[in-house]
C-alpha cells in the first residue's frame, strides 16, 4: 500500500522536525548505547548514499549531520535527539571497500549487535541511491534485518539526479524485490534532499513513531 498523508499530517511533521535536534553521542561499542527508552529511527545505506544529507533535510539544518564526498566517513552510531521525543540514529555506511577489512568487520558487528533486540528501534530507513538501485551490500543488510525482525523502509535518494523513466524503472524493481522480504514495508519513499522532494511525507511518517506527548 502507498503512503498517503493529509496536509495536517505533513504540517504536524514539519513542526515536529523544526524543534530542537541535538547530537547526543557517537557510539563505537554496544555497552555505550543510550538507555533513555526514547523511540528510535535508524538510517542506513551504502557509503555516500546521502544519509547525512537526508537527516539535514528532514530537520532543515545544513550542518546537523556531517556530509562528505569521502565515502565511509561515518564510523560510529550517531544519535540525534529530536524534540525530546525521537532519537535519530545515523549508522555507518556499508559496502565501502576502501577501508581495512578489520574496520569493516568492526562496523558490521556493531550494527548487527545494535539491531538485535533493540526495543527502542521502531523502524530502520534503508537508503538506496536512485541511480543504482539495490546492491548486494543492501541485500546483506536486509537479510540481517529480516532475521532480526526489524521493520525497515526503503528510501530512494538523489531522485533529482536521474531521469523520470529511469527513476520509475528503479522504483518498480525495488518494489518487486522487497515483496519477498519478511520485514520490509511493501511501499517505498522517493526523495531528493537537494530539491526537498518527499521530505514532508517522510517527516509525517517518522513523527507518528515519536514518543507521544
Amino acid at each position: 500500500m502507498a503512503f498517503e498523508f493529509s496536509d495536517d499530517e505533513i504540517e504536524e511533521g514539519r513542526k515536529f522536525f523544526a524543534q530542537s535536534c541535538e547530537f547526543q553521542l557517537g557510539v563505537t561499542k554496544l555497552a555505550a548505547l543510550p538507555t533513555a527508552g526514547i523511540p528510535e529511527v535508524a538510517f542506513a545505506g551504502r557509503s555516500n548514499v546521502g544519509k547525512s544529507s537526508l537527516v539535514n533535510a528532514l530537520t532543515g539544518r545544513n550542518t546537523l549531520a556531517r556530509t562528505s564526498n569521502t565515502p565511509g566517513r561515518t564510523k560510529e552510531l550517531n544519535f540525534f535527539l529530536l524534540g525530546g521525543r525521537l532519537m535519530m540514529v545515523d549508522l555507518p555506511g556499508h559496502g565501502y571497500a576502501k577501508v581495512s577489512r578489520s574496520e569493516v568487520q568492526a562496523w558490521t558487528r556493531l550494527v548487527r549487535d545494535y539491531l538485535r533486540g533493540r526495543v527502542e528501534l521502531k523502524r530502520l530507513c534503508l537508503l538506496v541511491d536512485s541511480r543504482h538501485g539495490l546492491k548486494d551490500p543492501d541485500r546483506e543488510l536486509m537479510d540481517m534485518l529480516d532475521i532480526a525482525g526489524v521493520a525497515y523502509q526503503v528510501i530512494l535518494t538523489k531522485s533529482d539526479k536521474v531521469k523520470q523513466s529511469m527513476l520509475e524503472e528503479t522504483a518498480n524493481k525495488v518494489r518487486k524485490e522487497i515483496k519477498t522480504r519478511a520485514a520490509a514495508h511493501p511501499e517505498i519513499f522517493i526523495t531528493s534532499s537537494r530539491k526537498g522532494y518527499g521530505i514532508g511525507e517522510l517527516r509525517a511518517l517518522l513523527t507518528d513513531m515519536a514518543q507521544p506527548v
